[in-house]
């Protein structure tokens, strides 16, 4: 006899609501869901370790909807609970029903009938358990088609909230009517009428709620299937930008007033919106932080960390304190202070959010990184961002969509020492795969007759540009050493070795390798092949690597650091003297940091200290590239430190963060304190430029707004190399290495 399928529960966190009234410790950038009023968790908090337990089914899962700008703290207080979630990201706000289709819709692309539980992130129900087995009741009566408020029996005449009127006194009744926030006399009648205070709460089957939407406000469920993203293995769904042309509704007015399957059941556990200081105070125990209450009964103080509140003879008052603003008001006109707030927008709009100088610390910063590498960017560039036979893409669209350009010797061997890292740092998906298939790829494809790769084909893997260039080398034999310290069989170490030999026979001037192309004397190919020749230092036990490295050493030391000024330059002229007058020469800072970490790194292993004095010499020396203003290191700067080129991308961040952390390895005291938050800022800056979706922004222009343009593959080699170094620098900032595994 066939058993019938367990009902699929999907409950939903809506995280919508700007928490004016809560003003000035709920502003935009951090609203009151997301604030620890009650105890040590957030509501939101509370909200999915009450919700997440709900879940049932083959595919369920807990389902978060939120603003794309408050995807960071999501994750991040998500992971402080340990609770896993899909969320989905609003790109605009357009009130509850879109927000809601679009979980329903998510919901029904996973299971054609599975039921929803709505919830707002922002109430306190102290007792889970009994709310836990009132949405499983209505579940039930949800799968039947009806579509389930849950109404709380009421403690006194409330102004703050909304109400329901049941038709019938049985527990589950069809509903009658709603009825807005009343007066004082209003919310005395609606007590003795046995009205029901409206908690918001809605259970229902996903397929009916988007229906039903739809036909209360048309456009609404085309507008959110077409935001949503093809497929459904993903944790973060990103809607576009369709999404804004749903229509801006409450799922009050587009459902739940003009629907015959609206059903009430009556539940009397504690609950409460705490969307005004005054129900904070009721729920609350008088004063959060360091304060002195005196001779002022139903008081409620709150004061930031650092700050002490003193009060005297102040009864039923709310006293809020924040680090750059302060409320005081009358617990019984804390419905009002939305119009407070108002005022402020034109006295100081600089006050409605928090300072932009508020910053996340290091810890926290790298955990965010590393579940963004292993949730996002991995995933999405080893399926979406190469090819079945082993061709990684170049660029990706904001859509995903790989773009059709001349394919890079050197991009396809940076993915493979992308995914090969990936497998050293512990990540479970398929980076094997990845490396093996790329390197088949490289292989046969790229390789000219003479061992070396040719450096560019076409979109269609045809062969383009034969030209050998040092520079693809050395990315060849770096992607090979990781490959093998990965633990993976195949022709690495052969294909390395046949290379470098070929190098060390390659035209050059005073030990210098002459590069093909216009720019023949530069240090930047030198740098990739000083990195190859340590990655395979750490692998294997072949002399001669321990022989180029120390030859690239040589030519740093006397050719690419110029002593007077302090710093790396990049052109050279044909006898490797530097090129161009003082003061007018080319300096990158990403390079300056980049070359630091890696004679920091050669350094530490060699026990060379003059190495590390030259890292830390250029690592200073990138820091006068670093904009105040935008908190990134710019492109270009010259010898004499003066910015040359105010355009800011993506990888000098991460050379930044990598430089940053070895040498607080290398540091103690006072200067390793300064270096950890040299890189907590770096990190910040980096973060700036990433999507939720595994992509980024590559370039931010001088007057700070992002270019619009496809991420590129290239990039990637940069980030996971800051991600490695993070790991790696984790006992420094105060956590386990496994902490921060991928």
């Amino acid at each position: 006899m066939c058993q019938p399928r367990p009902m699929g529960i999907f409950p939903v966190i809506l995280c919508g609501g700007a928490g004016v009234r809560l003003w000035p410790s709920s502003r935009p950038s951090r609203p009151k869901q997301f604030i620890p009023l009650t105890g040590r968790y957030s509501l939101f908090q509370q909200a999915a370790l009450r919700m997440a337990p709900l879940a049932t089914g083959a595919n369920s899962r807990l389902l978060v909807v939120g603003a794309n700008d408050l995807y960071e703290t999501i994750v991040a207080q998500l992971r402080d609970v340990g609770v896993d979630a899909t969320i989905i990201l609003e790109p605009v706000p357009r009130n509850s029903a879109p927000a809601m289709v679009a979980a329903a819709e998510w919901t029904r692309r996973l299971d054609p009938d599975g039921i929803n539980i709505f919830a707002a992130s922002d109430h306190e129900i102290p007792n889970a358990e009994a709310f836990q087995v009132a949405a499983k009741a209505a579940a039930v009566e949800a799968a039947n088609g009806r579509i389930v408020n849950l109404g709380v029996t009421p403690t006194g005449p409330s102004q703050a909230y909304g109400y329901i009127r049941a038709e019938t006194r049985d527990r589950l009744s069809p509903i009658a009517s709603f009825v807005e926030k009343p007066n004082a006399e209003t919310a005395e009648l609606y007590l003795a009428q046995g009205y029901l205070w409206n908690t918001g709460v809605l259970v229902t089957r996903a397929s009916i709620l988007a229906d039903e939407a739809e036909a209360g406000a048309p456009g609404i469920a085309g507008a959110v299937r077409a935001a949503l993203p093809q497929g459904t293995d993903v944790t973060t769904v990103v809607l576009s930008s369709p999404f804004g042309t749903a229509p801006a509704i409450a799922i009050d007015h587009a459902v739940m007033e003009r629907t015959d399957r609206a059903s009430v059941l009556r539940v009397d556990f504690d609950w409460a919106d705490l969307g005004a200081w005054n129900s904070v105070a009721a729920a609350g125990n008088g004063a959060v932080g360091l304060a002195v209450v005196e001779e002022s009964p139903g008081t409620y103080v709150r004061a930031p960390e650092g700050v002490v509140v003193a009060v005297l003879g102040v009864p039923d008052t709310a006293v809020i304190v924040e680090t750059d603003a302060v409320l005081v008001c009358a617990l019984d006109r804390a419905q009002d202070v939305k119009t407070v707030v108002e005022k402020v927008r034109a006295l100081s709009p600089a006050h409605l959010d928090f300072p932009k100088g508020a910053k996340r610390g290091i810890k926290s910063g790298a955990q965010l990184f590393a579940q963004w590498m292993r949730l996002s960017v991995l995933p999405l560039w080893a399926t979406l961002g190469q090819s079945r036979e082993g061709a990684f893409a170049q660029l990706l669209s904001a859509s995903g969509h790989p773009v059709p350009v001349p394919r890079r010797a050197r991009v396809q061997a940076r993915q493979i020492y992308v995914f090969a890292e990936a497998g050293r740092s512990g990540w479970a998906g398929a980076w094997d795969q990845a490396v093996n298939r790329g390197f088949d790829f490289l292989q046969s494809h790229y390789l000219r007759p003479d061992g070396l790769l040719r450096t560019r084909l076409t979109p269609n893997a045809e062969p383009l540009d034969d030209t050998a260039m040092v520079y693809d080398q050395a990315f060849l034999m770096l992607a090979a050493a990781k490959a093998k310290a990965a633990g993976l069989e195949g022709p690495f170490e052969a294909r390395a070795t046949a290379v470098r030999d070929a190098l060390l026979n390659w035209p050059s001037v005073e030990g210098g390798l002459v590069e093909n192309g216009d720019d023949a004397y530069q240090s930047n190919c030198h740098m990739h092949l000083f990195e190859a020749a340590q990655a395979w230092e750490a692998v294997g036990d072949d002399p001669v690597w321990v022989h180029f490295s120390g030859r690239i050493l040589d030519l740093a030391r006397t050719r690419f650091i110029d002593r007077d000024a302090g710093c790396l330059l990049e052109h050279f002229n044909s006898d490797w003297s530097f090129a161009g007058d003082r003061g007018h020469r080319v300096v990158s800072p990403g390079h300056q940091f980049e070359w630091a970490w890696l004679l920091a790194h050669y350094g530490r292993r060699r026990g060379d200290d003059d190495a590390i004095a030259d890292a830390r010499r250029l690592y200073q020396f990138g820091l006068r590239g670093i904009c105040s203003d935008r908190g990134v290191a710019v492109d270009e700067i010259g010898d004499d430190g003066e910015v040359r080129l105010e355009t800011a991308r993506l990888w000098p961040q991460t050379e930044r963060l990598k430089a940053a952390l070895v040498l607080a390895e290398l540091a103690t005291g006072v200067e390793r304190a300064n270096l950890i938050a040299d890189a907590a800022a770096a990190l910040e800056g980096l973060m700036s430029y990433v999507t939720p979706t595994g992509l980024w922004w590559d370039t931010l222009t001088g007057s700070g707004e992002f270019v619009d343009e496809p991420a590129s593959a290239s990039t990637l080699y940069h980030i996971m190399a800051a991600c490695r170094q993070t790991q790696a620098s984790a006992p420094v900032l105060g956590f386990d290495q496994g902490d921060l595994s991928l």
